[in-house]
């Protein structure tokens, strides 16, 4: 049976604490807060009031209690970390009052306020564009600028945005030193200048500003001439490739010339070295044994003349394989020719020997012809030259 049906004596069960079960409506709202408040004080130290009376608030145990926590939550609400390559910017109420270096760091919520720089990260903005040069023609530039910070105060505080002031003032160098140079220098052997100039430039446009950066590097990515004469700017750039291959290729050929050359001179310095040393030690025993010959000379003069004589015709003849007999008396020369014979008996198994009497021969013509040889060499020698009356 429901609570609210007629004859039930549960009226006193109604959930909205109607008396009598007439009022079937929500209860009202002041009263459930009323309630709500008063049990709430209760639990903090304060006062229960009355049923139709409003609670007392919170006594002064439930204020500190909710203070503290409110401090503690406030501390620790200020811890934070700067990272190693960071440096932390702090501002109290808007106004910079120091740098945080890297660690585990506290500040005041709600009154200071960190902003964290990367002073170790190399960044990098490019700048590029059509600019017109020296000569009044015009190129397309790509430039790219690397750079670090190194004072994040300055970096933050000395210019509204120092990135942008960096990408401006990049712009300005670049136009103006490709401004002041000729096409050809941009395009092709004039990068590097080009390239150097521009830092320069760069640094010192930056420098009064005081942006806390410094730049690390510059890059000339790239240079292009206009489309229309495209083609005639890349056979000129060929042409000085080919140049710059050319002469290289010449300095290693004569790299590897020269060596040799001074390898050679030195060894024929040194064969011309040791001829005329062996031509003069030749030349000093000749002496040596021409003077020791002219005693005997001079004690023995005809037998020296033949000795002489027959040397010098052994060692003139001693080289040649073939013998000429002049036969005393007789109008034909006889050949001997020994050098086939000496080839057969190479080459033969089998030889057949002269007779006795054959070999006698031979030595009769041989004796007479050397006979004749001799008087023939005592008449040349006895003319003025090995005369005594001469000498």
């Amino acid at each position: 049976m429901a609570w609210n049906e007629p004859g039930n004596n549960g009226n006193d069960k109604d959930p909205w604490n109607n008396k009598g079960g007439r009022d079937q409506g929500p209860p009202d709202l002041d009263e459930v807060f009323r309630k709500f408040s008063n049990k709430l004080g209760g639990l903090f130290g304060g006062k229960k009031s009355g049923n139709n009376s409003s609670g007392g608030g919170l006594g002064g145990a439930g204020i500190s209690f909710i203070l503290i926590i409110a401090a503690i939550v406030w501390a620790l609400s200020g811890i934070y970390t700067v990272k190693e390559a960071e440096r932390g910017v702090v501002l109290q109420f808007g106004k910079y009052d120091r740098i945080a270096e890297p660690g585990l760091r506290w500040k005041m919520t709600f009154i200071e306020t960190v902003i964290p720089v990367d002073i170790e990260a190399v960044r990098s903005l490019s700048a590029s564009g059509f600019m017109l040069t020296e000569d009044e023609n015009v190129v397309s530039v790509e430039f790219e600028v690397q750079y670090r910070v190194i004072d994040p105060y300055l970096y933050k505080f000395s210019v509204t945005n120092a990135d942008n002031s960096l990408e401006e003032a990049l712009d300005s160098a670049l136009r103006y030193v490709v401004g002041h140079a000729k096409m050809d220098q941009v395009l092709t052997n004039g990068r590097e200048v080009v390239r150097q100039s521009t830092w320069d430039e760069l640094n010192k446009i930056i420098e009064p500003y005081n942006l806390g950066l410094i730049v690390t590097d510059v890059n000339f990515k790239d240079s292009r001439p206009p489309t229309e004469v495209k083609d005639a700017f890349d056979d000129a750039i060929a042409a000085q490739e080919d140049e710059e291959r050319f002469i290289r290729e010449a300095e290693a050929y004569a790299r590897e010339i020269e060596p040799r050359a001074r390898g050679q001179v030195t060894r024929m310095t040194q064969e011309a070295e040791g001829y005329q040393e062996r031509i003069t030690l030749e030349a000093q025993g000749e002496v040596a044994r021409f003077e020791k010959l002219l005693p005997e000379y001079q004690a023995a003069k005809e037998v020296t003349r033949e000795r002489l004589y027959i040397d010098a015709m052994e060692e003139v003849l001693g080289s040649s394989s073939k013998v000429i007999v002049d036969v005393k008396g007789g109008n034909n020369m006889m050949y001997l020719p020994l050098d086939k014979i000496m080839e057969k008996q190479g080459t033969a198994t089998r030889v057949a020997l002269p007779s006795s009497s054959d070999i006698q021969d031979l030595r009769n013509k041989v004796n007479t012809s050397r006979n004749s040889t001799v008087n023939s060499g005592n008449d040349r020698f006895n003319n003025d030259r090995f005369n005594n009356n001469g000498r």
